[in-house]
């Protein structure tokens, strides 16, 4: 794994002011896999473990898809509203409406309120856990082979936020997410 800041975009990002301060957003769902490709499994509560990740995520335990690649991959994140944006077929980018429930998606968390893409290097707070954001998620093709929906393109630069985790501790959805100073 590679730290959040020794990331280019995060260690860019981090020395720069601006992105959306004013925000205050919520969890809404917490899944994990024990395995790449397994279906998601969805928590009441999580524990979180820094440097780590959630604890029975594939990505915990170093079974993710994704595992072998340096990156920040701790917890994942993704925002309802892409999700209500892609079941409204908002911007139509495929041939209509596309409903993705959020075991779908592969994310860890899904979040409500929360500008992720302006989170790259920042410091927030999801419930009485201090995630970073390391970089933005990009669609792939797995996991359009994985849903059989033409995903990619509408998900493409909304698709989510991997990050890492600075300071463990449990969460369950309804938790608030708040901005950090850093």
């Amino acid at each position: 794994m590679i730290e959040a800041f020794a990331h280019p975009a995060g260690s860019v990002a981090v020395t720069k002011d601006g992105g959306a301060t004013q925000w205050r957003g919520v969890l809404l769902h917490i899944h994990i896999a024990p395995s790449a490709s397994y279906e998601m499994e969805e928590l009441a509560e999580a524990e979180c473990v820094a440097g780590r990740g959630i604890v029975g995520d594939r990505y915990y335990s170093g079974r993710g898809t994704y595992s072998p690649k340096p990156d920040v991959r701790e917890v994942t994140l993704i925002e309802q509203e892409a999700l209500d944006a892609l079941s409204r077929n908002d911007p139509p980018l495929q041939q209509g409406p596309i409903t993705l429930e959020p075991r779908d998606h592969r994310r860890n968390l899904t979040v409500k309120g929360v500008p992720l893409n302006h989170l790259v290097g920042r410091r927030f707070r999801v419930g009485d856990v201090i995630l970073r954001g390391g970089r933005l998620n990009f669609p792939c093709k797995y996991l359009e082979e994985l849903l059989g929906l033409p995903v990619f393109l509408p998900l493409y630069n909304r698709s989510g936020l991997n990050c890492c985790i600075e300071r463990g501790g449990i969460i369950r959805p309804g938790d608030e997410i708040e901005l950090l100073s850093l």
